[in-house]
């Protein structure tokens, strides 16, 4: 995990500002482990799938931060943490071009049937001949405009497309993109993105109803997270052909990956959550943890802290 989410330079980064003691293990620590690590620890640097369950923060009484080289800080009790004073700081996105350009790698995939060519050949069997699509002129929904919907609908647009976009929290001033209710992209749209963010009000989002506004030809591509998705009701969908097929990066399996008896069908595409896996996108997020390591050592609260109020365990300031 070290090795794809924490590069050399940005361990050198944290080793010219600390004494840093690392996890070599191929597995990450769980509670009882990783309160015996860090017993004369002040600062953990966690990858994303590193709990932070509140258990661990009574029994530190040294640690003074839990930095996440990640965005996603849901295994992690804020609250727990906020209780005893320890600070809670996320990475900002980097992955925003990252996880753009895999949706274009699905949208191809999926309209010309590269994998299952492939999987074709390599298993020995001709492939079907099939006619397949071209983006350009083709019409692609994005759910959720963030830094990484707005990208895309950049590239989309480039390559021709008709871009539909449904969230209800922006305001868009691009006149060549359609902002419209979700039940009207879901039933407009070739190919569905969804991007928006994962919280109570957006659980199953995606469920029978949604999927039922489909068109039969269209194509569901999910890039945010997994409880986004009822997959019992996608699952039927994609059996019985109510829409062409499905790309999934994200799931509701250990570590956001897809599930496997999704990935398992026919007509999806599944990557185990690596769309945020280039060196430029986990450098951003690594070097940004050392950026906050150092500010925390200082007794500074960096950009990224998400409980400053709480935080009681400040080191004293030091002059800059």
């Amino acid at each position: 995990m070290r090795r794809d989410y924490y590069g050399e330079r940005s361990l050198s980064g944290l080793r010219a500002v600390a004494d840093v003691r690392l996890h070599e293990g191929d597995t990450a620590l769980d509670a009882p482990r990783l309160i015996e690590a860090a017993r004369d620890v002040e600062i953990i640097v966690a990858d994303r799938v590193t709990p932070g369950p509140g258990e661990i923060f009574p029994r530190l009484p040294k640690l003074r931060a839990f930095v996440r080289c990640a965005v996603d800080i849901r295994n992690i009790d804020v609250a727990a943490a906020s209780a005893v004073g320890v600070l809670v700081t996320q990475a900002s996105p980097g992955f925003v071009q990252s996880v753009a350009e895999l949706a274009l790698g699905f949208m191809v995939d999926l309209s010309r049937g590269i994998s299952r060519a492939t999987a074709d050949y390599h298993a020995g069997r001709a492939p079907e001949v099939i006619m397949g699509r071209q983006l350009a002129g083709g019409r692609i929904g994005i759910i959720g405009f963030g830094s990484i919907g707005r990208y895309l609908a950049g590239l989309a647009k480039v390559l021709g497309m008709e871009v539909l976009v449904a969230d209800p929290f922006v305001t868009i001033d691009d006149a060549t993109i359609q902002h419209v209710p979700l039940d009207d992209l879901l039933s407009r749209s070739d190919y569905v993105i969804c991007l928006a963010i994962a919280n109570e009000a957006t659980e199953n989002l995606i469920g029978q109803a949604a999927l039922a506004r489909m068109p039969k030809h269209a194509f569901f591509i999910n890039l945010s997270r997994g409880n986004l998705v009822d997959e019992a009701a996608l699952a039927a969908a994609l059996r019985e052909k109510r829409i062409a097929g499905a790309a999934l990066d994200v799931g509701r399996a250990p570590d956001q990956m897809p599930s496997p008896e999704l990935a398992n069908l026919p007509n999806v595409i599944a990557t185990p959550h690596v769309g945020g896996l280039t060196p430029q996108a986990i450098e951003h997020q690594s070097a940004e943890t050392v950026r906050q390591v150092a500010g925390i050592i200082k007794g500074n609260a960096p950009v990224g802290a998400v409980n400053e109020a709480s935080w009681t365990r400040r080191p004293e300031r030091k002059a800059t």
